[in-house]
């Protein structure tokens, strides 16, 4: 297993999961607010099952989609990380950065700072050249977060294929950032 990387903001851990992650994380997907951006809600057995791809990947790679809390309080707030795409999408094989908190706590900054966190480890640790993110269409919110990165907008528009062809959430952006992007927006002063 690959060294365990677990990046540290001034509010945030970004850490591997833990059992007792499971009940919050499955309550936060039972939530319309925070899934309306996705086909469906998840049950508990698909979100667990989240959270074991997440562990898996995470002590397979050293890094991934990484259980988020707030260092204070240690509260679960959800996750942000990094996680290689399947093979099904169009801009495949990518390195995509994705979050997802629970509703209360959006609006505060923890996703950009936790993402800025994570492209750091993606650019300046693993030495990645590229990292992708995509949303579908109608999610303005993530695509804001993703613009304040530096990501750039891609004019690629493709249907996910995770996505029933009937659902209005069918088209999806890509948005990308390079190592010579992130690092002329982050160089290290």
């Amino acid at each position: 297993m690959p060294e365990l990387i677990q990046p540290i903001t001034e509010r945030l851990q970004l850490r591997q999961w833990r059992e007792e992650d499971k009940p919050v994380f499955a309550e936060m997907n039972a939530d319309a607010r925070v899934m309306e951006f996705f086909p469906s809600l998840l049950t508990r057995q698909q979100s667990d099952a989240g959270v074991d791809r997440s562990i898996a990947h995470i002590e397979k790679y050293g890094w991934g989609f990484w259980a988020l809390e707030l260092r204070e309080t240690e509260e679960f707030l959800g996750f942000v990380g990094m996680k290689n795409v399947t093979e099904d999408l169009p801009f495949a094989p990518a390195v995509e950065i994705g979050w997802r908190l629970a509703f209360p706590y959006w609006g505060k900054g923890y996703a950009s700072e936790a993402a800025k966190a994570s492209l750091d480890v993606a650019f300046n640790t693993l030495n990645l050249s590229e990292v992708v993110s995509f949303t579908p269409l109608q999610n303005l919110r993530s695509q804001r977060v993703m613009e304040r990165l530096g990501m750039r907008r891609d004019s690629l528009v493709f249907e996910h294929p995770q996505v029933p062809t009937e659902s209005p959430l069918l088209k999806h952006c890509l948005y990308r950032i390079n190592a010579d992007e992130w690092s002329r927006e982050h160089s290290v002063k």
